[in-house]
């Protein structure tokens, strides 16, 4: 076609079977879903009756739907039998190597207490003073 040709108008019939072809083109391709399922990737946020609702709990039956809630709900390291990403390779085996002793004192610095340092305590929580300035603070 040439650019100064007109282009003629579509009559009735001819909109109707465009609209009779996409309607068929459509109904060709849809699908139709009737079971539901929970995305296991997405955190699910419940929120709560207001205070004084009287409704009765809900019961859920379905196991298959309970299953997939606690599934999802779980840590990495219960779902998955490997880390499933690089960064989850850090931590995935986070169990201690050797069993701890608390009461090894090569191992364990706990924080001890002298006269000094109670006396400065107690007088920082009393004057709701910030800390005591270090020497390039002053100068």
């Amino acid at each position: 076609m040439s650019g100064n040709e007109k282009k003629t108008e579509r009559d009735v019939v001819h909109q109707n079977a465009i609209h009779v072809e996409t309607i068929q083109k459509e109904q060709r391709h849809q699908k139709l879903h009737t079971e539901f399922s929970i995305n296991p990737h997405r955190k699910l946020h419940i929120l709560s009756d207001r205070p004084m609702c009287r409704k009765p709990p809900e019961v859920i039956a379905d196991s298959d739907f309970i299953q997939a809630f606690h599934k999802a709900r779980q840590e990495p390291t219960k779902k998955y039998e490997t880390p499933q990403t690089e960064s989850q390779e850090i931590g995935w085996l986070s169990a201690s190597l050797i069993p701890s002793n608390r009461n090894d004192r090569r191992l364990n610095f706990h924080r001890f207490s002298t006269d000094v340092t109670i006396h400065q305590e107690t007088a920082l929580r009393s004057s709701n003073c910030p800390k005591t300035e270090s020497k390039s603070d002053k100068n």
